[in-house]
Formats: structure tokens, C-alpha cells, sequence
């Protein structure tokens, strides 16, 4: 499993707009395309001052299918325009890291 993470930060005013559109929008379009290995998203908030930060945190089977989502070069972010619009800054390359162990209790 890979989880494939990338950070964005917005106002406080359009915080709530941006989590509206990923519900509605994002989450849905990429839904949608149906990609092998694809396994979900998590959205992470939180509140820094100035700034409220998101995360998301999608979850693939393999590099290869996060390059089906992504194409070959798989770390360039997924930002759609009206995202870019609301948000003040994002990464512009999402990380990639391995699950090694899970835990549940």
C-alpha cells in the first residue's frame, strides 16, 4: 500500500468553501475515473492562525496506479483551478511514502 499525501493551506474565510468543493467536487471527479489500485482519501484540517492547512492522504495499491492517476510524473500535485482559486499556497509535488505496519485496536 502507498499513501500518497499533499498539503494545501487556505484563509479561514474560504476554509469551508475548499472542504465544500473537495466533498463535492474533487473527491467525486477522482471517484469517478475508477482507478485500479485506487483505495481511498482522508481529508486532515487544521486551524494555524492565519491559515487553516489541509491534507489529503489517498491510499494505492502500487506506484503503478498512483501513475494511472497521476501519469509518469506521479508526484506533480492534482490541483484543479477552481481548488487553486480558493487556496493560498500548496505543494506542488505530493510525497509518497510506503505502509510498512498497521495497527488497529
Amino acid at each position: 500500500m502507498i499513501s500518497r499525501i499533499w498539503h494545501g493551506w487556505t484563509t479561514p474565510d474560504n476554509a469551508a468553501a475548499y472542504e465544500t468543493l473537495l466533498k463535492t467536487q474533487v473527491f467525486p471527479g477522482i471517484e469517478e475515473k475508477r482507478i485500479k489500485g485506487y483505495r481511498g482519501i482522508e481529508l486532515l484540517q487544521r486551524p494555524m492562525g492565519d491559515e487553516v492547512e489541509f491534507i489529503t492522504m489517498m491510499r494505492f495499491d502500487s506506484l503503478d496506479d498512483i501513475k494511472a492517476f497521476a501519469g509518469e510524473d506521479f508526484e506533480t500535485a492534482y490541483v484543479i483551478e477552481a481548488a487553486r482559486r480558493l487556496l493560498k499556497r500548496f505543494d506542488a509535488r505530493s510525497q509518497h511514502y510506503e505502509l510498512r505496519d498497521q495497527r488497529s485496536y
